[in-house]
């Protein structure tokens, strides 16, 4: 029997992170830095930063990730689309989207599922990955927002951004793993600062995780790795 994924290469799940408001330049170019040394095969910056990370990174497997609509999700799809052709012209790989959250708590769905696919449309060829903010829905809300994130065209369902009241839990990673039913793939995200979460939310189906510790989680795993060898 095979080793399971994050036994094989973990750092290769992990989206660093570094988003906060108060982020700098340094914390952006030491973040690039520990991507490349660590082998994490995504980073996420603020959009103001995209050009720097590109570059910082240019020349390495690593892929530069920037949020749209972040962190509210209330934007236009006007906006959303914009922030999204900006940064792919610019270099980003991938774009987290946060879902309008106030219209899918509206019951408007054709709505949140064209915001969705305006911008997976305006930006082909990289991966789109769409943030419920899963702390703020009902059990149908999920179900419902990883339906249309399907229709839309959207690659991954995640569950937060970080800047609300929870984030990530197993529980509902195991949710939106059965809602999408294959159809696309699951990011845990928010909270999540240790390697025993990590694998908790790995278990339960993520394929992904976002994550501002990921030095930390990736300290405890090795550890582990070598206290079983």
């Amino acid at each position: 029997m095979g080793l399971v994924p994050w036994n094989e290469n973990l750092p290769g799940l992990l989206d660093h992170t570094v988003l906060r408001p108060e982020a700098t330049k340094a914390d952006v170019f030491r973040l690039c830095a520990e991507a490349k040394e660590q082998g994490f095969v995504v980073i996420f910056v603020p959009p103001c930063y995209v050009d720097e990370a590109v570059a910082a990174v240019a020349g390495t497997s690593v892929q530069v990730g920037i949020p749209i609509g972040f962190p509210l999700g209330g934007h236009s799809t006007h906006a959303k689309v914009t922030e999204a052709i900006e940064a792919v012209a610019h270099g980003a790989r991938v774009l987290d989207m946060v879902i309008n959250i106030s219209r899918l708590k509206s019951g408007d769905h054709d709505f949140v599922r064209q915001d969705m696919a305006a911008v997976v449309q305006a930006t082909p060829g990289v991966n789109h990955k769409v943030i419920l903010e899963t702390c703020l829905l009902t059990r149908e809300e999920k179900i419902t927002a990883c339906r249309l994130a399907v229709e839309a065209g959207m690659d991954y369902v995640k569950t937060s951004t970080g800047f609300n009241q929870a984030g990530a839990t197993a529980e509902d990673v195991r949710m939106m793993k059965e809602a999408v039913a294959g159809r696309a793939k699951v990011k845990a995200s928010g909270g999540i600062r240790d390697w025993k979460s990590t694998r908790a939310l790995l278990e339960a189906g993520a394929d992904r995780i976002g994550t501002s510790a990921s030095l930390k989680i990736i300290g405890e795993w090795r550890a582990e790795q070598a206290a079983v060898r």
